[in-house]
């Protein structure tokens, strides 16, 4: 009976699936509603697929043209009742949705009761979530600041609004400046700092923020972090010697960047097969190592791109038999595939 329902839980999932690839949005909602039913059965089963009912009964709704704001809170709050390990997540999303609704006020109270929320040993995932939350609650004190700051000069009384937003400004300042000692991409968040450390004269905070923000050897490199200070050196009339120092860190890092995701693509598609005897791939992997060669820390991101492939590339690519195969038909693949073998095969 047991092997009988997994059958058909699998099954239903399974047109779920094909319907939603084909676009028939109304097929697999019916199905969906029959989905968990079958799962409730086991509880074991029901617990581990409770993400995946979450995401697409969303993707459902996104595509079904009645949809309401009230269905999707609905899923989103019995999701969070039904499983605890994915509750920071759902209101992180629940609280996306509210924002795209302009339902502003509403998304961060959900962020604030997130932020609050606490149940058994934090996870790593959970931890991370959490700072997500923090920092999207925050980035809402920046939203109702802005509107504040919009409405400034068409009130009686400025002072009042005046007031409002500097108390949204102290919660978000309050809560960003903790988020900012985790090394992260936070270009939102401080983009929205600075604008409002701008409008109250405090440079001396801002400058601060965007160096650390840009030199900070604990942030992974981020060309937009010098972007961000060269725009705010710029408004602040910098010479031009300032400016081009922090354009050419900038262009050293994307360059750097863009070969890293270049060295990432061609070895995605050397993991497969079909592209194992293809020329021009190996070419560019070649050239992409030479421009590595260059450059400093060059063994550092060769490795972060090696070392996964390390215990099943060789068997791929390097074999005895792949060598006498390229070397009688292909002998110019050989040759391209020579220096990458040192890499992956030293002393061989």
């Amino acid at each position: 009976l047991v092997c009988k329902c997994k059958y058909f839980t699998r099954i239903c999932l399974e047109r779920i699936r094909e319907a939603m690839l084909h676009h028939r949005w109304q097929e697999a909602a019916e199905y969906m509603v029959f989905y968990p039913q079958k799962l409730e059965g086991s509880e074991i089963e029901y617990r581990q697929n409770r993400e995946l009912i979450w995401r697409i009964s969303i993707e459902l709704l996104h595509h079904m043209p009645n949809s309401k704001l009230e269905d999707y809170n609905n899923i989103h709050e019995r999701m969070k009742h039904l499983g605890v390990k994915i509750y920071l997540k759902v209101s992180l999303e629940q609280s996306f949705h509210l924002m795209l609704c302009g339902q502003i006020e509403e998304a961060k109270q959900l962020l604030a009761i997130g932020e609050s929320w606490r149940y058994g040993k934090e996870s790593a995932s959970q931890h991370q979530t959490a700072k997500l939350i923090q920092a999207y609650r925050s980035l809402l004190d920046y939203v109702i600041w802005c509107d504040k700051k919009f409405t400034l000069d068409d009130t009686d009384d400025d002072s009042v609004t005046y007031q409002d937003m500097h108390s949204y400004f102290r919660q978000a300042s309050v809560h960003l400046k903790e988020i900012f000692k985790n090394p992260g991409v936070w270009d939102p968040f401080i983009v929205s700092y600075v604008e409002m450390l701008e409008f109250y004269d405090d440079h001396e905070e801002a400058l601060k923020i965007l160096n650390d923000y840009a030199y900070d050897d604990t942030f992974p490199p981020n060309p937009n972090a010098h972007v961000f200070l060269y725009q705010y050196l710029k408004r602040r009339g910098a010479s031009d010697k300032k400016l081009t120092k922090v354009l050419k860190v900038k262009q050293q890092i994307q360059k750097k960047g863009d070969i890293k995701k270049a060295l990432g693509i061609v070895m995605d598609m050397l993991d497969f097969a079909c592209w194992r005897k293809e020329l021009e791939v190996w070419r560019s992997l070649n050239d992409i190592i030479g421009k590595l060669n260059s450059g400093l820390n060059w063994k550092d991101i060769l490795s972060e791109t090696v070392e996964p492939r390390k215990d099943w590339w060789p068997a791929l690519h390097f074999t005895s038999f792949h060598a006498a195969q390229d070397s009688k038909e292909n002998p110019e693949l050989m040759k391209l595939k020579a220096p990458v073998a040192k890499i992956f095969c030293p002393g061989k």
